[in-house]
């Protein structure tokens, strides 16, 4: 009997793979590219040859890590309810992982400033598609988008207060009083 296995990931692949964990758990600017080309098994040229510079390897890791990130909150929210009392226990979920270290498009934005401005266009558009599914987990109605740009801000949030404080219970908290808040408001 043959078992069939995935074919092994592509160079540009591992050199993505191995970009957006040490980003995420490092840092961008912490992370040299010497270091994706070492833990990913490439050479130098072959790094290049994919992502001609530093730079454009940060946009693909932000690119990769939207991707990633929004099809595990979809599925997160849907897990707990899919309204907006699902976001507390989605994010518990991300919060309780043994790599959790906030939201990599803010600590992007945080270390790079104003010299890449394409990762804060970036985590610009993140930020709106993750308000936007937000905004899908609120009945509609003229207050639908106001409550989505306020609990998108609340969640940002409590992934800083959570990563900041090491333990996510009073930024869950938070999250659920917000979220209490505003939905009560659109019941009456």
């Amino acid at each position: 009997m043959t078992s069939k296995t995935a074919p092994p990931p592509s160079a540009r692949e591992r050199i993505l793979q191995t970009a957006h964990d040490l980003f995420y758990l490092e840092g961008v600017r912490a992370t040299g590219v010497d270091r994706v080309i070492a833990e990913s098994g490439v050479t130098k040229v072959t790094l290049y040859r994919h992502y001609p510079s530093k730079n454009d390897l940060i946009l693909a890791f932000l690119d990769y890590r939207h991707e990633r990130w929004m099809a595990w909150f979809d599925a997160a929210l849907r897990r707990h309810g899919d309204d907006a009392a699902a976001l507390a226990p989605a994010l518990h979920e991300w919060f309780a992982h043994p790599q959790f270290r906030g939201c990599a498009f803010i600590n992007t934005v945080a270390e790079l400033g104003p010299a890449l401005p394409a990762a804060g266009e970036r985590a610009r558009a993140h930020k709106r598609a993750m308000q936007a599914r937000i905004a899908a987990l609120l009945p509609a109605g003229a207050a639908r988008e106001a409550s989505a740009r306020a609990l998108a801000v609340a969640v940002d949030g409590a992934i800083v207060r959570a990563a900041c404080d090491g333990a996510a219970d009073d930024a869950l908290d938070a999250l659920r009083a917000t979220v209490a808040a505003l939905t009560a408001k659109k019941s009456r």
